[in-house]
């Protein structure tokens, strides 16, 4: 399936660029890893957010058909990690849209933000106004961190300054999702579900993950990692390569401390390259795995002969027939990885390790790594994956109730190479459109409200006693 061209003819119409500041602070990164794998567990989180926590309500307009309450609280994630959200993100806002007359039960779905949806009027006018007269659904807008009222003074528009900020957002909206569905249980609202697009697809998941209950939920637009997104969507194009090559070719900490905590950095590849390798045959499948032939496999063979050199085969890292050079790239980056890992190099079959490899980094390290802009695509990968991928996470408590609408030719959440939500999450429906992201966006929210509404229907059949 090929991408959407107005995807593409969109994405270069915006000149703006993402992540100008860089990865984020190291210290930033590490507590934000650590965190993760606590709220990456379900049963790790249940104390982490009080049954009674305080949220306040400090407006309310009347309409024909609705009441809009405008409310706020104290973001978790202040309390749990201080001082990682940046002071304006503090004070988590939401808009609460209750319609007037109930059709049936009290039924309230939470919207979380995608891309560029500052304030609340896009969700509200798309979303939530046409829920009340339809399904007579409430909705729940919350503003995500760095938008709206949240967003930092320095910050331009949409644009992330950090990588790391996008770590912050989800897990603030994780716990803010949890105040929230918390609070309308207080409330007493029932069913209660979680919705997005886009980037809010993204963190709706996210917040779903953490719940402890049957839930529905809705993620439009979104996959299963935001890592294809930044690395080989078309966004990646807009990210600032130049300044995170800087950033992490100068400071060793990326690659010497902030690699070790990344639970999810392609591991799945290098332990199966490792068994491959270690099989017999194994030479063979490994060319096959890295998508070499020809004089490339000449050449894997020269690499692991020399003790993960360069033989003389021309140009496995530098030279050569540039084809050649980017076989030798994934070869190097291979054996690189494994590195990092617990795999004893010197067991790989005649692969002689060298001293200088499990040190710091020296020339002739450094002359036999891959390119830096590759590196640090891949460290990109790496940490989105530990923060985003939903297989980092606990799967929700009842997958029959997740209906996931995607667009074929989504030329901003690329699905090829990584896992399918139906594999982290077995019993999961998913629906396609036609077309790509942005005309799905544009052209289909009535396709995303239906699909709310029978997840909505669904979770009513089967958990009657919860309502």
């Amino acid at each position: 399936m090929g991408v959407s061209r107005l995807d593409v003819f969109y994405r270069r119409l915006l000149l703006t660029k993402l992540f100008i500041g860089g990865w984020g602070k190291p210290e930033d990164l590490k507590r934000i890893f650590e965190f993760r794998k606590i709220i990456g567990d379900r049963e790790r989180c249940k104390s982490l957010v009080a049954e009674d926590y305080p949220v306040h309500i400090e407006k309310t307009e009347e309409h024909i058909d609705c009441q809009i309450h405008d409310g706020f609280f104290i973001s978790p994630l202040e309390h749990l990690v201080p001082g990682i959200l940046p002071p304006e993100a503090v004070k988590a806002r939401f808009q609460f849209i209750v319609p007037k007359r109930w059709q049936k039960n009290r039924p309230v779905c939470i919207h979380l933000a995608g891309t560029g949806d500052h304030f609340f009027w896009r969700r509200r006018t798309l979303m939530a106004r046409p829920m009340i007269k339809e399904a007579g659904m409430a909705s729940l807008l919350l503003e995500n961190p760095y938008y709206g009222y949240r967003k930092p003074k320095d910050q331009l528009r949409s644009c992330l300054k950090n990588v790391s900020d996008l770590f912050v957002m989800g897990g603030a909206l994780i716990l803010e999702s949890t105040v929230l569905l918390r609070w309308l249980e207080r409330e007493g609202y029932s069913p209660l579900g979680m919705t997005g697009i886009s980037m809010g697809g993204y963190m709706a998941s996210l917040a779903v993950t953490n719940w402890p209950k049957p839930i529905p939920l809705i993620p439009c637009l979104s996959w299963s990692t935001a890592s294809s997104v930044f690395t080989t969507g078309v966004l990646s194009k807009a990210v600032n390569w130049t300044e995170l090559e800087k950033q992490y070719a100068i400071n060793s900490v990326y690659e010497e401390e902030i690699i070790k905590l990344l639970e999810y950095c392609g591991a799945d590849s290098f332990k199966r390259a490792r068994v491959l390798m270690n099989s017999p045959g194994g030479m063979d499948s490994l060319e096959h795995l890295l998508g070499l032939s020809g004089d490339d496999r000449v050449s894997v063979g020269q690499y692991s002969k020399a003790g993960g050199k360069a033989g003389p085969g021309p140009g496995l890292l530098f030279g050569g027939d540039p084809r050649e050079g980017q076989a030798g790239d994934r070869v190097h980056h291979l054996f690189s990885s494994l590195k990092g890992t617990d795999t004893n190099l010197g067991s790989l079959p005649s692969f002689q390790t060298n001293k200088t490899v499990a040190g710091k980094k020296t020339e002739s390290v450094k002359c036999f790594r891959p390119s830096l802009h590759h590196e640090s695509i891949s460290f990109m990968k790496g940490v989105m994956d530990e923060c985003t991928h939903m297989a980092n996470f606990s799967v929700p408590v009842d997958t029959s109730l997740i209906i996931v609408v995607q667009a074929k030719e989504d030329a901003y959440i690329p699905r090829t190479g990584v896992l399918s939500l139906q594999e982290i999450w077995p019993g999961c429906e998913v629906r396609y459109l036609n077309g790509g992201h942005i005309s799905a966006y544009l052209f289909k929210q009535n396709v995303f409200r239906q699909a709310i509404y029978d997840a909505f229907n669904r979770f009513c059949l089967m958990y009657p006693n919860l309502l």
